[in-house]
Formats: C-alpha cells, structure tokens, sequence
C-alpha cells in the first residue's frame, strides 16, 4: 500500500542524508522508523532475543563470553592509538619525529 507524506524541504534534506548513511532508501528509513515507533523493532528487545538465541548454539557460550558480555576495563583508545601510530611508522620507515 502506498502512503503519501507531506514534510518540509528541511525535513526531507535531513531523511535523505540519514537514510544514505545508513546505506538505505528514504522508503525504507520510514519503515524502520515507524516500526520503531510502533514497538515492532525495538533495540532492546532484538539484543535479548540474539543473547538467548546464541545460547543454543554449542559455541554459544564462548561466543557470549568474547562479543556480547560487558568488559570490565573500558577500552583505552588513546593507547591503541599510539601503538596502531608507532607501528605505522615502523613499517614505512618513519622515525618518532
């Protein structure tokens, strides 16, 4: 079924530039939209579903335990980024200057 909405040019800037983010049509920005809305696509309730699905799985619990459990130490983003930069510039020749 067709369904016609009437916005602002504003508005319509703004869908068109989150739906190319998220690599989708203005159409299909709206139906998520609205079934988010709506409760038929809620975050929250798809996390619990995947969790308790995965548990099924023989591998399931490892899986868990690697990509969906909560880690204790934050990740340090500043470290990771001076090594990911020291081994840059080993690998081109580059000194620390």
């Amino acid at each position: 079924m067709a369904v016609s909405v009437r916005m602002d040019a504003l508005l319509e800037k703004r869908l068109e530039l989150a739906a190319r983010q998220q690599g989708t049509t203005k159409s299909q920005f709206i139906i998520s939209a609205v079934e988010r809305a709506l409760g038929d696509k809620d975050p929250y309730a798809l996390m619990l579903q995947a969790k308790a699905e995965i548990t099924q799985y023989p591998q399931g619990a490892s899986l868990t335990e690697g990509y969906i459990a909560e880690h204790a130490e934050p990740y340090d983003t500043e470290r990771s980024r001076a090594d990911l930069i020291a081994r840059l510039r080993a690998k081109h020749g580059l000194g620390a200057d």
